[in-house]
Order: structure tokens, then sequence, then C-alpha cells
């Protein structure tokens, strides 16, 4: 975007000009119908009291009350007016922030929890007195030069009161404006500390943190309330001036009248235009002081207008992509690196393999060798720093996650439910095609599960699936992940929460996701995985170790073959960790340890088949 091109939020607000244009005119109509009670007291003072006449008193008080009644309705459509400002500012940029927000929050962009308060306070800043105070302003002039209609010299007091307090909210708002600032990050430190600690409150209890956790959320709170109150101070500070400024100016006025008059300036009968002077004096003041008493709200609302600008400019609107056909599942990993969003630190280098459809492939190594960071990779929400990822041939890091989501399938190791029933979490809150629904569970083993439920499966399972287990929310998880028919289905950690029949139902279900061709990524520690996958990629450190055919490997693994050097397919990226021989230091730790921690047992246990390479199966890599 050039410099001079309008940012997205200001763009947004380009449709609001018919309405503040319109709401300006009515303002300019109130501002002239406000003048009424002052034409009225003229009158009763002047002409209705010479004439002593009934009829006019009762004209000039129908005019009067005319003139009220328009002017609150006016102000009642302005108030309209600026709430359907509001409903179509939202409309025109919430879904952008929303997404905008979502996309921060997945790649740990900062700003991503504020976003859509700042969204929330721009849009009630439109629709708040602050704003009305704004368009009221420039009326103050109106009543500014009536004054000087009536005499330069009582208008240059008019002006002079108005400039003291125009300075006085000027040195206000930069007092107030750090403060409020400050205060609205530690508020909303506060509030992300608490929402953390609410995510954890169970651990938080059950280890005694709570004193520790209260405490620091108290800091924080404590820090938000000081720079608070010092923002209210100097605000307040700042209001008590200009009222004593402009009391002082009303009675200047009038002093000045009286002695224009006594100087024979202003002929002696002149005491109702003094008067009059004095209130026009005061309805130009009016506007000022309204807005230094809401300093602390236009701060507010500019500062998020700055901050949801930067944030948006730091999270562009992705481009319309051309939708592509359903994919078929043939996946390919070439020389891929990655590290983790908001960090420098390489976690995979030099990851090579390929699958082809309706195979399965078993992810194994140590904690900590990036076996979840692969999982990210494969479904596109982690892009490699090199190297590539592709769905039959694809880029899956471009591919627009609204066509491609349906045909992929993930269960990650914290399995995420949300508030709403079971069929809805399975369906992942799309059209809940109960059909799909019911195979989905079925082939997951949540068939006695929903027997115990008293909805079964409109069961509302409230926040995060807070009436499941820990096994129940991930057979939920995997229904889930293979509701519909996915081409794509990455499991991390599937059988970690289940026992002994969940392990068997998991089996079940990956076997029925091969039938259907559907190409299978399990990351397990649990060898119970390993009669239904078709290869093995074992990981250290971030780094292949070991590739292919699964009897193959494991043959390896029991020593029954030796262990020759595994070559890089492609050489690392300048960008990532510096690649070191397989056969020397690549691996900490020698080959039958790492299989000990990765897939217990299979050192000691031969390999179900003859370690013959099965049909399709990539030839080995790093």
């Amino acid at each position: 975007m050039s410099a001079n091109e309008p940012t997205e939020l200001r763009k947004a607000l380009r449709p609001l000009r018919p309405y503040i244009t319109i709401a300006l005119v009515f303002t300019t109509l109130v501002a002239l119908l406000s003048l009424a009670p002052i034409g009225y007291m003229r009158d009763v003072y002047g002409p209705v009291l010479d004439a002593r006449s009934h009829n006019t008193l009762f004209m000039v008080t129908l005019v009067l009350v005319a003139a009220l009644v328009m002017s609150s309705f006016l102000e009642w459509v302005r108030a309209r007016l600026m709430a359907a400002a509001s409903v179509r500012f939202a409309q025109t940029i919430s879904l952008r922030v929303f997404d905008a927000s979502f996309k921060a929050n997945m790649a740990r962009i900062p700003g991503s929890r504020q976003a859509l308060g700042d969204l929330r306070a721009l849009r009630s800043f439109i629709t708040s007195p602050a704003m009305v105070a704004m368009m009221d302003a420039p009326m103050g002039l109106i009543f500014l030069v009536l004054v000087f209609m009536i005499h330069p010299i009582m208008g240059l007091f008019s002006l002079l009161g108005a400039l003291i307090v125009f300075a006085i909210g000027v040195l206000s708002e930069r007092k107030v404006r750090p403060l409020v600032t400050q205060a609205q990050g530690y508020s909303n430190a506060a509030q992300n500390f608490a929402a953390d600690s609410g995510r954890n409150a169970q651990v938080i209890e059950a280890m005694g943190m709570r004193g520790a956790i209260q405490r620091r959320w108290l800091k924080l709170q404590n820090q938000f309330l000081r720079d608070q109150a010092l923002a209210s101070e100097a605000q307040s500070m700042a209001a008590a001036s200009s009222k004593v400024v402009m009391l002082a100016q009303g009675s200047l006025i009038l002093g000045v009248g009286v002695l224009l008059s006594i100087t024979g300036v202003l002929p002696p009968n002149v005491g109702g235009m003094l008067i009059i002077a004095k209130l026009l004096g005061a309805k130009a003041m009016q506007p000022l002081m309204t807005l230094i008493h809401s300093w602390k709200q236009i701060s507010t609302a500019r500062d998020s207008f700055e901050r949801l600008e930067e944030f948006l400019q730091r999270v562009p609107q992705a481009e319309e992509r051309m939708r592509m056909p359903p994919p078929q599942g043939h996946l390919a990993v070439e020389g891929a690196a990655v590290r983790a969003p908001g960090t420098k630190q390489t976690i995979l280098v030099d990851v090579s393999f390929v699958l082809k459809p309706g195979r399965t492939l078993a992810v194994v190594g140590p904690s900590g060798s990036g076996k979840s960071s692969l999982a990210r990779l494969l479904i596109g929400v982690w892009a490699p720093i090199v190297g590539s990822v592709r769905l039959d041939g694809v880029d899956v890091a471009s591919w627009n996650k609204a066509d491609l989501g349906p045909h992929i399938g993930y269960l990650p190791q914290d399995v995420e439910l949300f508030d709403g029933t079971l069929a809805e979490n399975i369906a992942r809150f799309g059209e809940v095609d109960m059909k799909k629904v019911r195979e989905a569970a079925t082939l997951s083993g949540l068939d006695p599960i929903l027997a115990d439920l008293p909805d079964g499966l409109d069961t509302a399972i409230g926040d995060d699936g807070c009436i499941l287990s820990g096994g129940q929310r991930q057979r939920v998880g995997l229904a889930r992940a293979i509701y519909g028919e996915p081409k794509v289905v990455v499991l991390d950690e599937p059988n970690s929460s289940l026992d002994e029949r969940g392990d068997a139902d998991l089996l079940a279900a990956v076997r029925a996701l091969k039938v259907r061709g559907c190409t299978v990524v399990v990351i397990s520690h649990r060898k119970s995985i390993l009669p239904v996958v078709d290869q093995i990629l074992m990981l250290d450190e971030g780094r292949p170790r070991l590739f292919g055919p699964r009897d193959q490997v494991l043959a390896k693994l029991a020593g029954k073959e030796p262990d020759p050097p595994v070559a890089n397919p492609q050489p690392a990226a300048a960008t990532a960790a510096p690649a070191q021989p397989a056969a020397a230091s690549a691996v900490a730790q020698p080959l039958p340890q790492i299989a000990a921690q990765v897939v217990p047992e299979a050192v000691s246990q031969p390999p179900r088949n003859p370690p013959a390479a099965q049909p399709g199966a990539a030839a080995p890599a790093a």
C-alpha cells in the first residue's frame, strides 16, 4: 500500500460521511433552536411587558414550545443517525478485524486479543456524548459572533475566555493521554492474565498457586487503577479550572457591558441585552467544557484507532485465491524447514517424504523432536521457511483454508471443544449432516458414550467440553477430524488418553480411513498404532533420522540391519541450522536408545512382516 493510500480503517469510515454530514446539519439547527429561550427572554422583558398584551405573550410562548419540541426531535434523529453510523461501521470492518485477530493469534502477532476491544471502543465512541460535543464545538463560533454583534469589546472578552478554556483543554490532553494509554495497557495485561488463569484454574487450585496468581493480577490491576486515577485527577482539575473561567467570563461580560453603559458607549437601558450577551458567552463555552470533560474518552478512542489501524497493517487481508478442485490426498514434503511464529529458532530442518493416497505414516521421536510442529506444517497452519509442503502439487500454506478445510482432518494434542452440542462440535459448527455425524461418531467409538448422555448427539457439552472426560474429549476430537470425507488426516497423539478399547477403536478408524483412500499421518509414542501404518518417519532434534516402510524401519531399530548414514535429499537452507553427518553427531543419542523412547519394546520385538518394500512406499530419505 502506498504512503498516500488510505488505510483499511479509514476506508471503513468513508461510508459514514453521509451520516456525519446530516448529523452536522441537525447539530446546526439544534444550536440555532437553542437560542429560542434567549429570544423568549428578550421578548418577554421587551415588547410583551411594554405592550402588556396577553396575546403577544401567548404567541411567543407558543413559538418557544415549538422550538424546544423541534430541538428535542432533531436531537433524537441525530442520535438515531449516529447509532446507524455505528452499526454501519461495525458491519463494514467487524469481519475483517475478527479474521485478522484470529490469524494474528495463530501466528503469535502482538495485539490479537486487543483488536476486537479497540473495535468495540470505536463503535461506542461514535454514539458517545464526546462525539456530539465534537460536532457542537464549531457551533460555539455562532454564539461568539452574536456576542460580537452586541459589542466588539464584549465579544473579545468571550473570545478570550474561549481561548483560555481551549488552552486548558490542550494542556489537559497532553497530560491525560499518556496516563490513559498506560492505564489501558495495564488493564489489557490484567484481563489477559485473568483469562489465562481461568483456563488453568484447576492446576492453579490444585498446586496452591492461587495466592501467587492473585498477587500478580493485583499488581497489574493496581497499576491500572493508579494511572486511571491520575488521569481522572488531571481531567477533573482541567474541568474545575474551565468552570472557573466560564463563570468569571459570564460575570466579566456583564461587568464590561455595565461599564460601557456607564461611559455612554451603550445606551443606559440595555440591561436585557447584557444578560443575553452573558448567556451567549456561556453557550459559546459549553461545547469546549463538554470536550474537556470527555478528554479521557476521546484519548481512549484515538489510541484505539491508532492501535487498530497499525494492527490491520501488520496483518494484511489475504488475497483472493483461485478455487482449487478437491484434493485426492497426494502429500509431498520437500526439504522443509520451519520455525515457530514469532521466534527465530528453527524447529524442523530438511524434512522430505511422499505419501500417496490411502497410505499411513507414523511419526515417532523423542519429546521436543518437532513432531507437533510437523503436524502444523502438514495442515498449512505453519508455513515452511524453506522447502515446500504440497497437496496434489499445490502449496498447502497458500491454499484457501475455506476450500481446503473440509478435506483436512486434524486432531491436536490438546483437544479444544466449544460451547454447543456434541453434533455441532463434530460437524465443525457448519451445517450439521446428522448422517455424517453419526458415521464419524461410530467410527471414533463414541456410541457407548452417547448412550449415557441425556440427549445423545444433541447434548450440550458446555464450555470447552467440560462435561466430558479426557478420553471422551479425545474421541470427540477424532470424530471431528474424520467428519465428512477428508482426504488428509493428521492425528497428533490420538491415543494419549485412550484405554485399550480406545486403542482398538482408533485402529479401526485408521483402517476405515485407508479404505476410503485417505492419507493419514499419526504422531504417537505408543506401539499399538504400528500394525496399521505403512511407513515410519523418525525425528530427532528436528531432523529426520529414519524414513521408510514400517518393517524396514523396525528392523533397523531392532538391529537386524546395519544403520547406514541417511543422506539429505536436498541441502539445508542457509537460514536453517547447519546439517551434520547422520552417522556422527546429527543425533545425540544412539539409535536403540531413541527407539526405546519413541517405540517401546520395538528393539526387543521382531517385525510382524518381512522387511520387504511395500508398493508405493517412498525410498528412505533423511
